[in-house]
């Protein structure tokens, strides 16, 4: 018989079904859950992976040790040197030493074929037409340019970086005109100061000269169609794309006019390539082609300069390799057991690669001799995150690194074992970029510690520092301010608004944000294109890109 206590609890079971059924939770619950669930949106663009093929089915083997069977083992063991602990590993015996340890990776050390890198869906015969498709006569050279231009010196120029088009150009102090500036370059000598006049001459010149000041000549294309300053930019749908799986490290723009192509590498090995001018309505090709030439990082992307048909990318496999359109295939550069971390090209020199392995080696290598021709073991005490060279002065680069300093170097002068920098700047903690400004005469270091460095004058003397905040986590990549298409603008990301703040270097502070609800995530690689100005890339930690336009 139920006691009283078990009577008014049934009572109470009783009362709280009925007043549930009355207030019908139950049904309200899973209306609520079906609509908190978030909806895919399937409108953006995306990369498609390739269907795996389904394995045929095999029997299934049960295996027996050769214990168990009553068998003699088919070796003699380890050998007696063996241990269980890698750091007291005694040296082994020399019978052993002329078969080294390999260490085990899947990288392929050889030349890897499109139809094996090619990780996308359907075919990326398009993606070879449209780069075949590209000549460097189009990408450096505007429509609107005068035939005056066309000399040596200025194709020269045209061809020197990805943003060079800008560098050669007046810098504006304001939106409504233009003056001449001089540029300085610096050379590691006696401090003897050579000026030249707009005709070339030189009134006074030696070998031990150690700065040349000459004025920079404005070349004849237009970019004020697009007045920065004055045109917003805005995000559409059809410029947002998931273009590779893994988070970016690199987005780089096709330094093409003509072409709207966006390269993106990520943290898997992937390389994308997007296609703008592909419509949305095109279900057959969404202009998105997704290769995997290596198997770790990928740290660099550098289209090839006079040829834009071939792209150099490294990695943290320790493996360089060049995409040849034309061959349909990845060769193979350089392979080495140590990470690369940056790699860079100097102006009008795209038959050397420089490059950093390790931890502050820096290597300089010649594609036509297949070799390092010049190599320095300690140029910082960590790892060099960038490398950068002058658009004004080929002869200097710029170094960022983990050990928190950014140096500037004069190459002329860098054969000694231990070479001396022209300047170095140091932040607190790791300097993650430092690249020169369109012009040359500036040069903005983005560093861990919540600071932007930006250094001026003719000899880089002037150092401001820029309060920004620049800390990450493990999940994103670290950020890299980047300059617009003058000296006037640094773009950098911003983590709390998901969105772009633009620098003024004029007046040490952010001036304007870029932001969109279409942006979801955080940009944290930023390129701005070098040929179209107002045109900027954002890229994110789950392999979005999102391009700005001008309205």
């Amino acid at each position: 018989m139920a006691t009283e206590y078990e009577r008014k609890r049934l009572e109470n079971i009783r009362r709280n079904d009925e007043m549930l059924a009355a207030l019908n939770v139950r049904a309200n619950a899973s209306i609520l859950t079906a609509a908190t669930k978030r909806p895919r949106d399937d409108s953006t663009k995306s990369y498609k992976k390739k269907e795996k093929q389904s394995k045929p089915e095999t029997p299934i083997v049960m295996r027996k040790s050769l214990r168990t069977r009553g068998l003699d083992p088919d070796s003699v063991g380890l050998p007696n040197w063996f241990s269980d602990y890698p750091k007291r590993i005694p040296t082994p015996p020399h019978q052993y030493s002329s078969a080294p340890m390999q260490k085990s990776s899947a990288r392929l050390l050889a030349p890897l074929p499109f139809d094996k890198a090619y990780d996308g869906e359907g075919s990326c015969k398009k993606f070879v037409e449209i780069m075949l498709g590209t000549t460097a006569s189009k990408s450096m050279v505007k429509d609107d340019c005068d035939d005056s231009v066309g000399d040596s010196s200025s194709t020269r120029r045209r061809s020197s970086r990805l943003s060079n088009a800008v560098v050669q150009k007046e810098e504006p102090v304001s939106s409504s005109g233009f003056v001449k500036k001089e540029a300085f370059a610096k050379k590691s000598c006696r401090g003897k100061l050579v000026t030249k006049d707009e005709n070339g001459d030189s009134p006074m010149s030696s070998g031990n000269d150690c700065l040349k000041k000459e004025v920079i000549k404005p070349e004849k294309i237009d970019f004020e169609k697009i007045e920065f300053d004055r045109e917003p930019l805005s995000l559409e749908p059809h410029n947002v794309a998931r273009v590779v799986p893994g988070r970016i490290l690199v987005v780089k723009f096709m330094p093409c006019q003509n072409v709207k192509l966006v390269a993106a590498g990520d943290k898997l090995g992937n390389v994308g390539f997007w296609n703008m001018d592909c419509g949305v309505e095109d279900d057959d090709d969404d202009g998105i082609y997704l290769f995997r030439p290596h198997t770790a990082p990928v740290s660099s992307l550098v289209f090839q300069q006079n040829s834009l048909s071939k792209v150099i990318s490294s990695s943290y496999d320790g493996l360089i390799r060049l995409m040849d359109v034309e061959k349909s295939v990845f060769d193979l550069v350089y392979s080495s057991d140590d990470a690369i971390f940056s790699l860079s090209q100097r102006p009008n020199d795209e038959q050397s690669l420089y490059f950093s392995a390790g931890y502050g080696m820096l290597y300089v290598w010649d594609l036509r001799a297949g070799k390092s021709v010049l190599n320095w073991d300690d140029l910082h005490e960590h790892r060099i995150n960038s490398i950068d060279f002058s658009p004004q002065n080929p002869h200097v680069m710029a170094t960022s690194s983990t050990d928190g300093t950014a140096c500037l170097w004069d190459l002329r002068s860098m054969g000694a074992t231990t070479p001396k920098t022209l300047k170095t700047v140091n932040h607190s903690r790791a300097v993650h970029s430092a690249y020169f400004s369109p012009s040359g005469l500036s040069l903005a270091t983005t560093s861990v510690d919540n600071y932007i460095g930006i250094l001026s004058g003719a000899n880089f003397e002037d150092i401001s520092m820029i309060s920004h905040d620049n800390a990450t986590n493990r999940w994103i990549s670290t950020f890299r301010g980047v300059w617009g298409w003058d000296d006037s603008y640094i773009f950098v990301g911003n983590r709390p608004s998901k969105g772009i703040d633009v620098i003024s270097t004029k007046l040490k502070r952010t001036v304007k944000e870029l932001q969109d609800p279409l942006m979801k995530a955080i940009p944290c690689r930023i390129h701005c294109h070098p040929l179209n100005v107002g045109v900027v890339a954002g890229s994110t930690a789950g392999g979005q890109v999102y391009v700005w336009t001008p309205k």
